[in-house]
Formats: C-alpha cells, sequence, structure tokens
C-alpha cells in the first residue's frame, strides 16, 4: 500500500488527515445523531477542497490520466480512514472487541486499483471473520449513511471469510471485484487471511475457467458496445479499445500470473517493453479523457459524446491545422490509443492461449491443426499462420504483404505473434512500395473473391497497409466531426469495400436487388474495388476531397498494377463518387431534365453501373441506419432513368407518349368505365402524370373518387416500397396550404422526406408526401396514422394553434447544438425547364421545413416539389418553385429577397410568426 499513489505529488494539498482528525476529534454534540451530521460536514467539506483540488491539476496538467485518477483514490481513501476512526473511536465505541466483531474495510474494483475518475462510484467492502455482529452492523450502518449524506455514490458488500469464498466461487463478478482488493482500514491480520483464502481456495488451478469466462464478458461487452473501436462517440470505459479492455487484461494477468503491478506483465513475458510503455501511454490517456468528462458533465459519464469532444479538446490543448481541427485531431489520438489496445490484446491473448488452452485447440475456437505445416515458408501453428523466425520479414519485407494475401487465399487467420512482429517491422514496406510483386499481392487481397475486409482490418491493425499505401495511412483513426459519419474514415472505407464484396456474392440480394443483379455486368471489377478503397482517402486535406482523391487515384493505380483505362475509371468514380446520391436525394427525378444532366455527366453505361455500386457502399458504410428502403428506390429510379438515356439516347418517348403510358397503366389498375377515367384525366395536368409512379396515381385516384365533393380528405398509409408512409392531402386549394400541412406533420412527430405538390384543373390541391419517424422508420401503428389525419386536419380548419403546437414541440437531435453550420442557399435556374431550383443547406432542427415553407409563402411564390435529405445534424432541402402564374423566378432582386428570407428561416430559433 505504501507506494501505490507515490504518484501523487504533495498529497497533503489534497486532503490535510492530520488536521481534518483533529476538528473531527473537537467536535462535541448531545447525542450521536447530531455528531454523526457534524463529522459528516466536517468530512463533506475535506472532500470538497481535495476534488477542486484535483479539479486544478488536472487543468494545470490536463494529460496526467494516471496521476488524477489516483489522487482521486487517495482522496476517497484518506477519508474512509479518517470515517472510520471517528465511526468507531466516537459514535459507536468498544472498548474490548470480541473475536468475532473484528473488521476490514477494503476496496474493490476500480477503486481496488488505486484508480478514480470525480464522480465513480467508490465500491467497498467489509469483512468479519464470521456472521456480522451487532456492533459491526451499526459501524457498516453508520458510515454508509454519512457516505451517502457526503452524495457520494456507494458499491458496498458485507461478507464473513466463509461468504466471501463461496460467492466469489459462484459469481465471476464478485470474483473480478475481490481480485483487485485493496486493504484501506482496519484489522489487518483479517485482511492478510482474507487474501490467503481466496488465493488457495478461490483463484488456485480456475485460471483457464476465469480466462474464459472474462473473454466471453469481455466479447459480449463489444457487441453490445457496436463490435467497432471506431464509431465516432465511443464509450471510453466499456467499448472496444477502452478502459475496460485494458483493466481485462491485467485482470487475467493478475490471475493466472498473480502479478501485482502492470510492469510486472513484462517479467512474466506477457508484454514487451515497448508494448508496456503502449499500454501505460493509452491507459494514461483514456484516464485523464474519463477525468475530464466526469469534470464537464458533473456526473459519472464514459461516453465521449460530440456536445462534449470539443471542450476536452480544448481542456487538452489541441490546436487546429489546416485541413483537421482541434477536436478531429484529439479524436484521431483517442482512435490510435483505442487500436494501440487491440494490438496489446491481440498479443495478450496468444500468450495465454500458449498456455492455457487444451492441447490442440484454442480459446472460443474449434480444434484446428495439430501439428504445425509449411506454407511457402510460412508456418502453421493450430490453424494460424505463423512465422518461423524473428527476422523472417527483414529477409525479404514483401513477405509483410504476402502473410496477408496467403490468410486471405487460404482462408487462415493470422498467429497474434506473427501480427506483433508484422508491426514492429512495418516500416520495412517502405522498401517495396513500388515492387510489383509486393503491389500484385496486395490488389489480390483488395479484390479478392473471399473476405477482403477482414484481411485488409487485420493489415490495417499490423500498420503496414498505411505504410505500403501512405495516402491510406493519412486517413487512419481520422474521425470526422459530424453526426453523419459513424466511423472514422478508414473504418468506414473498409467496411464499404466488405459490403461491395457481400453484394458480389450475393449475400444482400434481399437489401440490394439491383446492384446484385448488375455486378456480373461489371467489366472493370478491379477498377470498382479500388475506387471504393480510395473514394475517402483525400478527407482532412483542407480541400474537396473528390478533387484530391482523384488526383491521388492517378498516381496510385499505376503504382498498382492497373492499366491506364482502369486508372482513368478510378479517377473518374472517386472525383464524381457523390454525384449520383447528390442528385437522387436532392432533386426532382420526374423532371426530366436532371436525368439528362446526369447522363451528360455519367456518360457510359460501365460507369453508371459502377457509381451505382460505390454509392450504395459508401451511404451503407457510413453506419447502422443510414441507409433505407426509400433510398433505394431513388437510387433505383435514376439508375433506371439514366441507363435508359444511355442505351436509347434522347429520342426516347416524349412526354406525351410517357403520359399516355400512365393512363393506360392507371387505367387497368383501377377498371373504371371509359366515362369515369376520361373525367379523372381531364382534371389531372401533365406534370401529375409525370412526376408519380403508378401506384401512387392508383392510391391518389381511389380517395379523390372515394371524397366526392369534400372539401378535405387525409389519408396516411404505409408504404413498405420506399420503407416510409404516404400522407396524402386532397383540399381546397389556397395560399400556405403547405407550410401548414409540413408543420402539423411534425407536430404529429414525422419528419417529411419528400413532397410533391399538384393542383387540379378545377382548383383542388393534391399534395403527396412521404414521411418517416426520427429514426428513419415508415410510421406503421394506426394510432400512429390517425392522429397524423387529425393534426393535419385540425391545422387545415385552424382548429388548433399551430405555433403554440410547434414551440412545444421537443428538440429531436439535441446534440445537433453542438455542431455550428452556416446557413446558406443555392438558386439554379438551369437544372430544371420549367422550375426554379433552391436548395437550403442548414442545421437540422424541429420543423426546418415547416420554417423554410413559410418564408417562401411570403415571398409568393408556388412550391411544385420538396425533397430533403439529412445528413447528420446537416439538412438539405430542396425545393422546385414557380411565380404565381407559373413561370421560372428570373427577377435578380426578388430572387435576392428569397434568398434573404431562407436564409433568415434556416438561421433562424424556430419561433413562427403569427400568421401561422
Amino acid at each position: 500500500m505504501s507506494n501505490r499513489f507515490d504518484n501523487v505529488p504533495n498529497r497533503r494539498a489534497l486532503i490535510d488527515r492530520r488536521g481534518v482528525a483533529e476538528r473531527l476529534h473537537a467536535l462535541q454534540a448531545k447525542d450521536s445523531a447530531k455528531l454523526r451530521a457534524a463529522g459528516t460536514r466536517e468530512l463533506q467539506a475535506a472532500l470538497d477542497a481535495g476534488r477542486a483540488e484535483i479539479a486544478r491539476r488536472l487543468a494545470e496538467h490536463p494529460s496526467r490520466g494516471h496521476e488524477i485518477a489516483a489522487s482521486g483514490a487517495f482522496l476517497i481513501d484518506q477519508l474512509l480512514r479518517l470515517l472510520w476512526d471517528f465511526t468507531v473511536e466516537r459514535l459507536h465505541p468498544n472498548p474490548n472487541p470480541s473475536a468475532a466483531e473484528r473488521m476490514v474495510l477494503i476496496a474493490v474494483g476500480g477503486y481496488g486499483r488505486g484508480e478514480m475518475a470525480p464522480h465513480s462510484d467508490i465500491d467497498i467492502g467489509f469483512i468479519t471473520p464470521w456472521k456480522v455482529t451487532g456492533w459491526c452492523e451499526q459501524v457498516i450502518e453508520s458510515m454508509l449513511y454519512s457516505l451517502w449524506d457526503m452524495q457520494l455514490k456507494v458499491g458496498h458488500s458485507s461478507r464473513s471469510l466463509d461468504d466471501m469464498v463461496r460467492q466469489a466461487k459462484a459469481d465471476v463478478t464478485v470474483r473480478t471485484a475481490l481480485l483487485e482488493a485493496r486493504y484501506v482500514w482496519g484489522d489487518t491480520a483479517l485482511y492478510d487471511e482474507a487474501a490467503a483464502r481466496f488465493k488457495a481456495e478461490v483463484q488456485a488451478d480456475t485460471a483457464r475457467a476465469f480466462i474464459a469466462d472474462k473473454l466471453a464478458e469481455r466479447e459480449a461487452r463489444h457487441k453490445r458496445m457496436g463490435d467497432s473501436r471506431y464509431v465516432v462517440e465511443p464509450n471510453i470505459k466499456e467499448g472496444k479499445g477502452g478502459l475496460r479492455d485494458l483493466h481485462t487484461l491485467f485482470w487475467i494477468g493478475k490471475y493466472a500470473y498473480n502479478v501485482r503491478e502492470t510492469a510486472e506483465l513484462v517479467e512474466k513475458g506477457l508484454l514487451t517493453k515497448l508494448e508496456y510503455r503502449q499500454f501505460r501511454r493509452a491507459e494514461n490517456f483514456l484516464w485523464a479523457v474519463r477525468c475530464h468528462l466526469h469534470l464537464i458533465t458533473g456526473r459519472a459519464e464514459d461516453r465521449l459524446t460530440f456536445d462534449v469532444q470539443r471542450e476536452i479538446a480544448e481542456r487538452m490543448r489541441y490546436a487546429d491545422r489546416p485541413g483537421m481541427s482541434k477536436v478531429e485531431r484529439f479524436m484521431r489520438f483517442y482512435f490510435l490509443q483505442a487500436k494501440g489496445v487491440g494490438d496489446l490484446t491481440g498479443v495478450f491473448l496468444a500468450h495465454l492461449d500458449e498456455k492455457f488452452a487444451a492441447r490442440g485447440s484454442r480459446f472460443g475456437f474449434p480444434q484446428l491443426w495439430r501439428r504445425p505445416r509449411k506454407l511457402k515458408g510460412f508456418t502453421l501453428d493450430r490453424g494460424r499462420l505463423a512465422i518461423p523466425r524473428d527476422d523472417y520479414f527483414r529477409e525479404d519485407p514483401v513477405r509483410l504483404i504476402e502473410l496477408f494475401q496467403l490468410a486471405d487465399l487460404h482462408k487462415l487467420e493470422v498467429h497474434p505473434l506473427a501480427m506483433r512482429v508484422a508491426a514492429r517491422d512495418a516500416k520495412l514496406v517502405d522498401d517495396v512500395r513500388d515492387d510489383p510483386r509486393a503491389n500484385a499481392l496486395f490488389l489480390d487481397v483488395l479484390t479478392s473473391p473471399r473476405d477482403p475486409e477482414t484481411v485488409l482490418r487485420w493489415m490495417n491493425e499490423a500498420g503496414v497497409f498505411g505504410r505500403f499505401v501512405p495516402d491510406f495511412g493519412r486517413v487512419v483513426a481520422q474521425m470526422q466531426f459530424d453526426m453523419y459519419h459513424h466511423y472514422t474514415v478508414d473504418e468506414h472505407s473498409i467496411r464499404a469495400i466488405g459490403l461491395l464484396s457481400q453484394i458480389e456474392k450475393g449475400e444482400l440480394r434481399d437489401d440490394h436487388p439491383l446492384g446484385t443483379s448488375i455486378f456480373k455486368q461489371i467489366a472493370q471489377r478491379r477498377a470498382l474495388y479500388v475506387a471504393v478503397l480510395l473514394h475517402d482517402i483525400a478527407k482532412g486535406r483542407g480541400g474537396d476531397h473528390s478533387i484530391l482523391g482523384a488526383e491521388v487515384a492517378e498516381r496510385l493505380c499505376p503504382r498498382l498494377g492497373m492499366s491506364p483505362a482502369e486508372t482513368e475509371a478510378v479517377a473518374w468514380l472517386v472525383r464524381w463518387h457523390l454525384i449520383m446520391s447528390a442528385t437522387a436525394f436532392k432533386r426532382d427525378l420526374s423532371d426530366f431534365k436532371t436525368i439528362l444532366d446526369f447522363a451528360g455527366q455519367v456518360q457510359s453505361p460501365e460507369r453508371l453501373r459502377m457509381l451505382l455500386l460505390l454509392t450504395i457502399v459508401d451511404i451503407r458504410a457510413v453506419g447502422p441506419g443510414v441507409w433505407n428502403g426509400w433510398k433505394r428506390q431513388l437510387l433505383a429510379d435514376l439508375y433506371d432513368g439514366t441507363e435508359e438515356v444511355l442505351r436509347l439516347g434522347h429520342k426516347q418517348r416524349g412526354r406525351t407518349e410517357r403520359i399516355a403510358a400512365k393512363q393506360e397503366e392507371l387505367a387497368q389498375l383501377l377498371r373504371w368505365d371509359e366515362p369515369r377515367m376520361a373525367a379523372f384525366k381531364k382534371r389531372m395536368t401533365e406534370s401529375y402524370w409525370i412526376a408519380e409512379p403508378a401506384d401512387v396515381l392508383e392510391r391518389n385516384a381511389k380517395q379523390i373518387d372515394a371524397a366526392g365533393d369534400a372539401q378535405l380528405s387525409v389519408e396516411a398509409q404505409v408504404y413498405p416500397e420506399r420503407g416510409a408512409t404516404l400522407v396524402t392531402v386532397y383540399a381546397a386549394d389556397h395560399p400556405g396550404l403547405f407550410y401548414r400541412i409540413a408543420g402539423a406533420i411534425h407536430v404529429a412527430g414525422g419528419n417529411i422526406i419528400d413532397a410533391r405538390i399538384h393542383t387540379t384543373r378545377d382548383g383542388m390541391a393534391l399534395d403527396n408526401f412521404l414521411i418517416q419517424d426520427p429514426l428513419g422508420r415508415p410510421f406503421d401503428e394506426e394510432a400512429r396514422l390517425n392522429r397524423i389525419k387529425t393534426t393535419i386536419a385540425d391545422a387545415l380548419a385552424n382548429r388548433a394553434k399551430l405555433q403554440d403546437r410547434l414551440k412545444a414541440k421537443p428538440l429531436v437531435r439535441p446534440r445537433a447544438e453542438a455542431f455550428a453550420i452556416e446557413p446558406n442557399v443555392l438558386i439554379d435556374n438551369n437544372a430544371s425547364n420549367r422550375f426554379t431550383v433552391v436548395e437550403i443547406n442548414a442545421r437540422d432542427r424541429p420543423a426546418l421545413l415547416f420554417h423554410l415553407a413559410y418564408a417562401l409563402f411570403q415571398s409568393k411564390v408556388t412550391i411544385h416539389s420538396a425533397h430533403v435529405a439529412t445528413y447528420g445534424e446537416r439538412a438539405v432541402d430542396t425545393f422546385y418553385l414557380t411565380d404565381l402564374i407559373g413561370d421560372k423566378i428570373e427577377a435578380g432582386s426578388r430572387l435576392k429577397t428569397i434568398e434573404r428570407r431562407l436564409l433568415e428561416a434556416a438561421a433562424g430559433d424556430g419561433t413562427v410568426a403569427e400568421a401561422a
């Protein structure tokens, strides 16, 4: 215990134990309740002063995680000793305790390790020789009440020695907590007896079971936390690559090898000196971040959310650099540490495997190869690819790539000790980057028909990937500070490769039927895989990453051994990898000029096929929940329209023929008699027939027919093909109809993702809205559908104050406030032959579409369609507009007024004008 807190300087400044003890001794009170209250106040003052000093030290030295964590534990140690002495001497004195009334106070868990963040729970245990006596019970109860009165969160237990042994044997959680037990105060002989019994009766001969339990626990925790160390809002304690992973290594080392300090793992051969320094560096950094996090949030918070990342980066004195903000630099360092923790884990488990796994088998793996075999000079160790000697890579650095190529080719796992040597020797690939053999092997891995994602991830973990492709090395562990991207750039790119491979193998046919069916038509398969790898390669360089990435591709592809035609294809795909999603999600695909402009950009069916597949995997690899049926349908519609233009040229069926075909298709679906069908066709405008697909035409026709002469009809039904709910409003047309409907849908809990606004020839409005819930799912419960219909009807009939209901609606994404997004309005009169296209970029906030639509209502324009795309905290809303007589808006002053109103609406605080 004496050297446990040697790294805490000037301990008396944290707490003057002698001074506090003297003040406690001097306290006088009429009864024990008042004396306990007075003592608690004295201890509370010491706790507050100690915590303030710890916070001051962290502000002064923001990266000293070990010191601050130890300071927290030291402070609690001293307070518990003072409280113990005060309780047993003043509150419940017992001058002649019996043998049964001996007791010891121990620290367990993280506190037992001597590490505490400012708001961590205090885990303590009271141990007695036999059953807890009345006096012991009084002491324990009094101490706990005092700790609770000090607002401390206490995890506590009281056990006899027999209870301790029995419970530790039965429950691995109890066993783990007691493994780190540390003497705090009380009977030392009893503590020694407890420690001896734990070692002899619980720990002895159970190492293999304990290791298996801890590894299973770790696996379950990783799955719960997203199973990646590269999520952009990581949990620094429980997440992959976090503190708990380091703790698990130490627990296993302590249990299996009886180490007391991490440094002893080196003596036992479990870590090298370099790996030990890596362990300490990662642990120190993670503790510093965790302590900052607790102080900023004022609670035991371990999730590194966007709203605190920037402040921690400031506190830890990171600075902006060209192309990378301080928060991105801080998070990149975090991910590099998390990656280091993962590397250490693999090496550590390999050693355990050698010693503790049953002969011929491995932890968590089926029995594999019993004897080592040879494979191109490499050896096989129980099914894992290993190296025959330590200098194997130095003899021929191309083997650093060949290791992974063979692992992929023969579906083998790389031995962690080979990974350790590969990581150590990774810099040797610098000398073979231009070696045709090395590049051919790398391209084999990247374009493998087996499992390129897993093998590329191993190569990245070893540091070989980033050395062999230095441009990729620049994006390793690089995060993007936004709510859209869930992973770091390197993880996103590797996941995208995995998704492409799954689509090619037909494993995602249900999600991507079009992508799966066209893959076999791809002529430049290698180019597609390389483009997917490189599409985000130039992020964080301070310019347009698409343009800069295309330059990287032009330089890198010839080195990889690709032909000029393949190089051109890769560079084009990287340069334009965002164009298909931008067109599909932000433009009106029923406007034929949209299709013509996009086809003019793409120019060839092969490029179109590759671009569709790249777009799909790019969106899917962003994170869970980003892909949905609506995006799939939009991309398919754009692909089909463009493929027709590229195949047949510009002279395919004209507008009149397309309208006639739609009307014929609808007639077959409805089976109405000729006069009834003719009357419906006469009421609807040409643009309506062009804009809506046949299934929506059918739904609209039935709704209008059922409405008869009614002035209002609202229908809401799930639209499974689009992964959304279709809301159709048929009402007497009047100004402001669109913004009122938009506000009502938001009040009912819906997000509008697309809207088409039509006016019949006899003055009725027919508006089709596609909506989803805030999590991107369709509204499918009857009660919610009815609520939407009722809310829209109330808003259009002015039965409810829309303004008040909108104000009462809570913020959907409260953390979006952490991002500063400058609103931007782009007005384009060339994107459509018939409409003025206005695109607004702004921070996503409640009822944004409503506020923008109200601004357009004030500007006296007609909205023909609205398209909504969200990218995390950023929203992009596009409107197709005309003036009130149906012409494009071309007057400069009018456009300036529209732009000003939209900017005010986008940047506003959400207040709604009284007219609403």
